[in-house]
């Protein structure tokens, strides 16, 4: 789940420093009067649903290189097969948005989920019959991709509907954190499963596409507001190109949201690489193997800090001081990892980076999905989500070539340099410095 409300009247263009007056908070009670989040019924059945079948997909995302691996003995092949699973969401992003805004959402994922498990099952029934072949995997993963499009475009805009605004910070690091540990857990227990039976984290990852169909069809919640669900037969059907420019529009005409838009396609730029540039650094520094896969739990510990903390950061600090402090961290720990004396000191810095992102990510998640209006919520999260992801290929791409033609450390050098100008256009950025938090909405 992305980390990732409810406006039933259109709601014009809001101006630059009007960004956090929203006219719903006023009937919204306070989040001390609010029941907790693990009395909200409908949000832990979503959230559940999905820390299993994270955990399911995490176990088939390190198994299928090895598996792919095993059938070809080519990294490339492996290289194709993660490249076709991306390429969707660049692909159907914007119609996927506008689509999931005419749909209703609650299906769309139970539909995808149905959709993705079919897909999955098959390559265990290949595997049974010896007929597996890697066009067959490399068909898995464009459709899987595909599905995951919509259902995270859905999920996303399902979020603020069974959470209250005042408490979709807290949701977000709730889920954070879940997701976290799952991340932590799922390529062990994958690796684990495989040497059992190579069918076996398939078939695992299957059952739980269908644990989050069950979950989400025990929600009573609606995932839209009655005007998308029950008006669309009432109204003219509208192009589907028209939709998506409208959700660019808004998006455009938000400044402090098309900033974070491209802030986060900039971090996410450096994020993609970054695998890689650990695993040569390590390599360099004598690490084994299994030295680098305890490189990334030891990080990703430092991934469930931030997201635990980060509600409460959240709370206690405006939106621009958390915005501008977390992308300095980031920018001047990343060139440290060019004089790190040991793989371990490697982790401890990537330990404290990742820190930073879980807390980013509840900031920017919950201060966006409150502000944009429910009819457009796809359009606009797909539009974000497009300019947010699609940075990372260039990334990957770019360190590769910097890595193979000169060396790491040219490379660290390049992303410092990149993360340093966004560190200071972010500081510098008056709407960043001028929002607030989404708690204080109805501030002078």
């Amino acid at each position: 789940m992305d980390t990732p409300g409810t406006e039933l009247e259109p709601t014009p263009v809001l101006g630059e420093f009007d960004l956090v007056r929203l006219p719903e908070q006023s009937n919204t009670p306070p989040p001390s009067n609010l029941p907790p989040l693990w009395r909200n019924r409908d949000y832990m059945l979503l959230w559940s649903g999905q820390v299993i079948s994270v955990i399911g997909t995490g176990a088939t995302q390190i198994v299928y290189p090895l598996l792919i691996l095993a059938l070809t003995n080519s990294a490339a092949a492996a290289g194709v097969a993660a490249a076709l699973g991306s390429i969707p969401y660049i692909l159907f992003s914007l119609p996927a948005g506008a689509l999931v805004d005419r749909w209703d959402r609650k299906r769309v994922m139970i539909y995808c989920d149905i959709g993705r498990a079919a897909v999955l099952a098959t390559i265990p029934l290949a595997m049974w019959f010896d007929a597996l072949t890697i066009w067959q995997i490399y068909a898995c993963a464009l459709l899987e991709g595909s599905l995951f499009v919509f259902f995270n475009i859905a999920e996303v805009a399902a979020l603020p509907r069974v959470v209250e605004k005042p408490q979709l910070p807290q949701a977000v690091a709730q889920n954070d954190v879940a997701f976290s540990i799952a991340n932590i857990l799922a390529p062990t227990l994958g690796a684990a499963m495989f040497q059992l039976g190579k069918a076996i984290p398939f078939v695992f990852d299957v059952v739980s596409y269908l644990v989050s169909v069950v979950s989400l069809l025990f929600i009573r919640k609606e995932f839209q507001s009655e005007r998308l669900t029950h008006g669309a037969s009432q109204e003219t059907e509208t192009h589907i190109v028209r939709e998506i420019r409208e959700g660019l529009s808004w998006l455009w005409h938000q400044h402090l949201i098309r900033y974070m838009a491209l802030l986060t396609g900039a971090l996410n730029f450096v994020n993609a690489p970054i695998t890689l540039i650990i695993i040569v650094l390590a390599k360099n520094l004598g690490a084994s193997d299994a030295d680098i896969g305890l490189v990334f739990s030891i990080s990703a510990i430092g991934a469930i800090v931030g997201a635990i903390i980060g509600g409460n950061i959240q709370k206690k600090f405006r939106f621009g001081q958390v915005i501008v402090t977390t992308v300095w961290i980031t920018a001047l720990l990343f060139p440290l990892l060019a004089f790190a004396p040991t793989f371990w000191f490697l982790a401890l810095i990537m330990g404290l980076s990742w820190m930073t992102g879980p807390v980013y990510n509840v900031v920017q998640f919950s201060y966006r999905v409150a502000l944009i209006p429910d009819e457009l919520q796809g359009r606009v999260n797909s539009v974000f989500r497009l300019l947010a992801f699609g940075f990372q290929p260039a990334g990957a791409a770019i360190a590769g070539v910097l890595i193979e033609r000169f060396n790491v450390y040219v490379a660290i050098a390049f992303f410092t340099a990149w993360y340093f100008a966004w560190a200071i256009a972010t500081m510098l950025n008056r709407n960043i410095r001028n929002a607030r938090q989404i708690g204080q909405a109805g501030a002078g």
